[in-house]
Formats: C-alpha cells, structure tokens, sequence
C-alpha cells in the first residue's frame, strides 16, 4: 500500500491516467457510455486502484484526486460528451457528496450542462452522510447517481430507500453466482432493488456469452465486462462507442 505522501507526489508529478470500460445495452448490443477509471503509471508500472483507493478514502486527497479525474474526463471528452448521447461514470466518494464541491468542478470545466450525461458513482461501503443524502434528494443540478459495487450478500437495501439513486451496479460476484443454483436469490435481490426504488441495473464482470444470457433473463438489460471490452484509452474507447452504435 502507498503513502499519502508518495500519491500526492504521483499527482503532482502528473503520473496518473485515465482509462474508459464501455457500458453496454444487452438489448441492441450497443454501447452507451463507461466509466473512468484511474490508473497510475508509476516508474513505467500501472498500479491499480486496489492498491491506493484505500489510502485515500477519508483524507484531504480524496476530493482532489476526485476533481482531477472530472477535470480529465472533461480535457479528454468534454466536447464528444457534449455531442453524444452517453453516459460518463465517475467513481465519488460519498464523503464529498453535497458540499458543493463537484458541481463547482463540473460547472468550471464546462460540463454542467451535459451533468445529466455524468453518472456519479458511490461504492455501496461508503455509506453517505445526512448532507450527502439531501444533496442527492434534491439533486438541483440533475447529476445522475449510482450505487456501485453491490455485492452478492448485500445486506444495505436500506441504502436505497433513503436515496434517490438512478442505477444499481451489481459487482462481478453477481455475474459469477448468477451461473449457480442461487438463481431464485438473485432474482429475488434484483426484485428488492427494483422495487425499492425506480432504478435501471448494471452487471458487472461479465466474461462470456453465457453470463450475457443469464443476465438478460433476470431482467437486467445493461452490463460491463471483459466480454464486450477492458478499459481502454479515451482515444480508443471513442473509436469502440463509434463502431458499436
């Protein structure tokens, strides 16, 4: 695990990038957006999230490393963003939700006005404070809210009753189990979250066309994975949403 002081440096040293995983609709097959994902590139190694989110989380650093990756989907994509119908994800923690810091940012690299094509993404761990939830609820700039990485034992249905979210997405252990017997469990999890709250639904993770099938048949109609594309640069994430619409 890396220090705060080691990633401060990375930052300011300009050592970290972004990569884009395409989201696809399973019902047309094509794609409809991604999500940023950082990476940092680090004496010519790119280490993974894993291995300094977790440092992160609760300190000073994590609102700038957030402004940083919208300020990049904005340098990057601002413009195509503008003139597609896409959504963007863009990985939030809730500690930063309702303190106004990311409309400012959003309103400052010009992407206000396409904030409803920004989906905000809140790890289901990271449950949001009682500012964070009534920024949500009124949600006066229209920003998109998702709930990420809903694990299979997910026991924070609550979580949903309290905010407005606008997408549930169910990490990889859902495309995984989904191939077991548990169908009916999984069926009846997907049911609790569509009827705690009018929200569309992404899978996660999915590897292979007998996921895609799988997935489809309990009613989920959009999905990320390996199956479809890893994430990629912008340029290249820009030429695989043209050749998938």
């Amino acid at each position: 695990m890396y220090s705060l002081d080691e990633i401060e440096a990375g930052l300011l040293n300009d050592e970290f990038i972004l990569e884009y995983l395409p989201t696809i609709d399973l019902n047309s097959d094509r794609c409809i957006g991604g999500e940023a994902l950082i990476r940092w590139k680090k004496d010519g190694e790119i280490i993974y999230p894993n291995d300094f989110i977790p440092t992160l989380e609760g300190t000073y650093l994590s609102g700038i490393l957030t402004y940083w990756v919208i300020e990049k989907v904005a340098e990057e994509l601002g413009d195509w963003i503008h003139e597609h119908e896409v959504k963007i994800g863009i990985n939030i923690p809730p500690e930063i939700i309702g303190r106004g810091g990311v409309p400012y940012v959003l309103r400052k690299c010009g992407l206000l006005d396409s904030s409803h094509k920004i989906l905000l993404e809140i790890t289901e761990r990271g449950v949001p404070d009682s500012m964070a939830v009534e920024a949500i609820n009124k949600n006066s700039h229209r920003l998109k809210i998702a709930l990420d990485d809903i694990g299979y034992d997910v026991e924070n249905l609550f979580i949903l009753s309290r905010i407005n979210v606008d997408v549930v997405k169910l990490d990889m252990s859902f495309a995984k189990k989904i191939l077991t017997d548990e169908k009916e469990k999984l069926l009846n999890i997907i049911d609790a979250f569509t009827k705690s709250a009018e929200v569309k639904i992404i899978a996660e993770g999915v590897e292979d066309q007998e996921q895609v099938e799988i997935v489809k048949s309990v009613g989920i109609d959009m999905a990320q994975g390996w199956y479809f594309s890893k994430s990629v640069s912008c340029t290249k994430f820009k030429e695989f949403y043209e050749n998938n619409n």
